[in-house]
């Protein structure tokens, strides 16, 4: 038997705004992970290792910080002539032109795209977080089930609030609620959703009869609610490493967590995390540097001690500068004596000689600074800090 023709939908057309300046100019699911790959590569990654086939991009917010890192889906071995990756940008021409506002509407907007590919089965998954997760298996669970839908749940120890909460029993989701105040509940959404496509999208047009085509809202908000109510969704149990990364505090945990004890290997032969490749020569390393429990991308240049951080490409750290418990992205430059403690620094800033960045106390909350900022020689961004303000 044929195996089902499955779309996977990435939803790559949010704003972040939770990530304050990190998403101020970029994408969310463009933003740099474990120093060398981007949010992205894990929905496209786990599409490529699962022989999904057909997937499509859904863009808005700041889309050319995606579409270079794309490349087409060659990466990912999804550049066929026939399939592979589809980008879909918001559009004009038709009667449901317009910007996305919300992941349902985002849907609803593609709907007739998506009737015309007649799938088995639609895949729909978010690009801000870090997992490992075989799709193959999510969507046969899905047709054995006989659901309208599979929600692939997790348990979560963390705030919340900021997740779609819900029940289960016996296989089925009983309950489901969008971000509530008060949760009563550890069983979150991982935001990886396994449709059949009639009941996708006639919830879809029976929400924009009701809403006269205009804003349809997120999925948490109308769609999955309603299925539940039906008694229509079963729920897939994922027991392994899942990390939404959508605040500066969840971003600097991830990587603090793969560098103390890694949930999975992004290089591991049977299931990897692909990702454009960086053309950097390979890092390197002077006598005098002293390096740790550290990731280093290709390009970096270190002179100075680091210790339990994360480069990307580019980076360099002087000559009796520390950097500890912090994450550089790309072509970072911190200067002699400079220190950079807790922080997340973003690509092209510059922390000049014997400036001081951030602090080193397990209770201290991150440090962020933007993107081509530059931190004056001997001046002091306290724990915490946003710079610039």
């Amino acid at each position: 038997m044929a195996p089902p023709r499955t779309l996977l939908v990435v939803l790559a057309g949010g704003a972040g705004s939770r990530l304050e300046s990190l998403t101020e100019h970029r994408a969310k699911p463009a933003l740099r992970f474990a120093g060398s790959h981007r949010l992205i590569d894990f929905p496209l990654s786990h599409a490529a290792n699962s022989g999904v086939q057909d997937v499509w991009v859904i863009e808005q917010f700041e889309p050319e910080s995606i579409n270079e890192h794309l490349a087409g889906g060659r990466p990912w071995d999804l550049d066929r002539s026939r399939g592979g990756l589809r980008v879909l940008p918001p559009h004009r021409g038709d009667g449901r032109e317009g910007w996305h506002r919300g992941t349902a509407d985002a849907l609803w907007r593609k709907a007739d795209r998506i009737r015309a590919h007649e799938p088995d089965v639609v895949l729909v998954a978010s690009a801000d977080a870090v997992y490992q997760l075989d799709y193959a298996q999510v969507v046969a669970h899905h047709r054995d089930s006989g659901a309208e839908l599979t929600m692939v749940t997790t348990r979560h120890h963390g705030d919340l609030t900021r997740y779609g909460v819900v029940h289960a029993h016996e296989g089925r989701i009983t309950d489901y609620r969008l971000k509530p105040d008060e949760p009563d509940s550890n069983l979150v959404t991982t935001e990886v959703f396994a449709f059949e496509p009639g009941a996708l999208l006639g919830q879809l047009e029976d929400i924009a009869r009701r809403h006269r085509d205009d804003d349809l809202g997120d999925l948490g908000e109308e769609v999955l609610p309603a299925l539940v109510q039906r008694g229509g969704v079963a729920d897939f149990r994922h027991t392994g490493y899942w990390q939404d990364v959508g605040t500066v505090e969840a971003y600097w945990s991830a990587h603090m967590e793969f560098l103390e004890h890694p949930p999975f290997d992004l290089d591991e032969a049977r299931w990897p995390i692909r990702t454009r490749t960086v053309r950097h020569a390979g890092a390197r390393v002077t006598p005098q540097a002293q390096i740790s429990d550290s990731l280093l991308a290709p390009g970096v240049v270190v002179e100075g001690t680091v210790t339990r951080s994360v480069l990307a490409p580019g980076v360099q750290v002087a000559a009796g500068a520390v950097v500890s418990d912090s994450v550089l992205l790309d072509d970072v430059r911190v200067g002699p004596g400079a220190t950079v403690e807790r922080s997340v620094v973003d690509e092209q800033a510059r922390i000049r000689g014997r400036a001081e960045v951030g602090g080193a106390q397990g209770e201290d909350p991150v440090t962020l600074v933007a993107a081509g900022a530059v931190v004056h020689p001997r001046k002091r961004i306290a724990p915490g800090g946003r710079y610039p303000e």
